[in-house]
């Protein structure tokens, strides 16, 4: 992952945004009258599906492996947290973003600490 100040905030704005959409798309299927496993689910699918087809224009701004792995990683948990706190209570629209969006940057966030402990210390690219 690129440590340029570019590719930092497009793929924090990336996930938020699939995040966000998932989201909101979570609170279009989603009843409290469904199960919660199968909610968690369907919408882990649908909420991959997605993140594949947003994954696209992403890719052409921020490169394409860089992006696909996060998207694809949030699309799961948005959809999977979303769909499931869908299931046990009904929520708003907004409040269906914003929990989208959080999981978007948690799963970001995630990533880069993983993939900086798998990469170690580097030095400086100024030295």
């Amino acid at each position: 992952m690129d440590h340029r100040l570019y590719f930092v905030l497009g793929d924090l704005s990336a996930n938020l945004v699939v995040g966000a959409l998932i989201g909101w798309f979570s609170w279009l299927l989603v009843d409290t009258d469904w199960n919660m496993m199968i909610a968690m689910i369907i919408m882990m699918v649908v909420g991959m599906v997605i993140s594949i087809l947003l994954w696209l224009p992403f890719s052409i701004l921020f490169g394409a492996m860089e992006v696909m792995v996060p998207l694809m990683l949030t699309g799961m948990l948005s959809g999977m947290v979303v769909s499931m706190y869908l299931a046990m209570e009904s929520l708003g629209a907004w409040t269906c973003l914003h929990i989208g969006a959080a999981s978007g940057f948690v799963s970001i966030v995630l990533i880069w600490i993983f993939n900086n402990a798998v990469r170690g210390t580097q030095p400086a690219p100024w030295r």
